[in-house]
């Protein structure tokens, strides 16, 4: 096979397995919160510049060059206004457009991929509710050859996987919730683990911290042994999560005041607290 021939079948290559249709009825009061968890609005919405909800973040400058969170609002031709919920369903758990192309994993679908149809379907009756903004995001402004998106189905190939969400038996209820938000809708792994070369996540490097993160920073370990030596509580995780302030009194800055403000502060004290209990004592220890 030529160079070009290859090419030629890795664009057409299809990518994405349709889903079985979604009937179940959603509720938007509880995917307005899983939109808050999972932060939709802290990356879709220009809240530095007063941007309305959901209609297209802040650039996010990358290795790679610049991504322009897109709208996200009802609107027909600028936003998700004309795409079904099983379109929906793709978008969020597979990172497959309604046209079949690949996201960029800027878009963190690898964390949701584990979301319940449930899920999907309360994410989406909250969705519908957004108003419509007619203003459509700029194109993303990456250098050759990652302006390519078929370049991406290989990138899937090699560094895509599921989530490890699954509840653990033996562990609490708390326990297993917060694994299910630490590792998944709240993904802070996607900042707190060190990427390679090829902007994916290293493995064995979970929450390990990561020394340059999109948009400039470091994200510092989170793992329980790093956390605890700091002198962290599960108690003190929890209160950080909810207000951001640190145990000697600072507050978070940069992404995770963002995370912060827009995210994990809307969360009740039973979540917070199981995620909490999840990063403290995922080494089996108690803090």
């Amino acid at each position: 096979m030529t160079a070009g021939a290859g090419v030629i079948s890795l664009i057409a290559w299809p990518i994405g397995v349709e889903p079985e249709p979604i009937i179940l009825a959603g509720d938007i009061d509880r995917g307005a919160y899983l939109a808050r968890a999972s932060g939709c609005i802290a990356c879709h919405t220009h809240n530095a510049a007063g941007g309305s909800p959901l209609a297209g973040g802040a650039p996010l400058k990358t290795d790679f060059g610049i991504i322009h969170p897109p709208n996200l609002t009802t609107d027909p031709d600028n936003g998700i206004g004309n795409w079904s919920v099983e379109e929906f369903a793709m978008a969020v758990r597979q990172g497959v457009s309604p046209d079949g192309k690949p996201y960029y994993p800027a878009f963190t679908y690898a964390f949701y991929a584990n979301f319940s149809d449930q899920d999907i379907a309360d994410l989406w009756a909250a969705f519908r509710t957004v108003s419509p903004v007619a203003e459509r995001s700029p194109e993303h402004e990456l250098r050759p050859p990652f302006n390519q998106r078929w370049g991406l189905k290989l990138w899937r190939a090699a560094f895509l996987s599921r989530p490890e969400t699954e509840p653990v038996p033996g562990q609490t209820v708390s326990w297993n919730r917060g694994r299910w938000l630490v590792r998944g809708a709240v993904h802070c792994g996607a900042c707190h683990t060190a990427r390679n070369f090829a902007g994916a996540r290293v493995q064995g490097r979970s929450l390990a911290g990561n020394g340059r993160i999109p948009g400039g920073g470091r994200a510092p370990s989170i793992l329980p042994k790093d956390l605890r030596s700091r002198g962290w509580t599960t108690d003190d995780l929890a209160y950080s999560l909810k207000t951001g302030i640190t145990p000697d009194g600072d507050i978070f800055g940069g992404s995770m005041a963002e995370v912060v403000n827009f995210g994990t502060s809307f969360l009740n004290d039973t979540d917070l607290k199981a995620m909490a209990t999840y990063v403290m004592n995922d080494d089996g220890k108690e803090d």
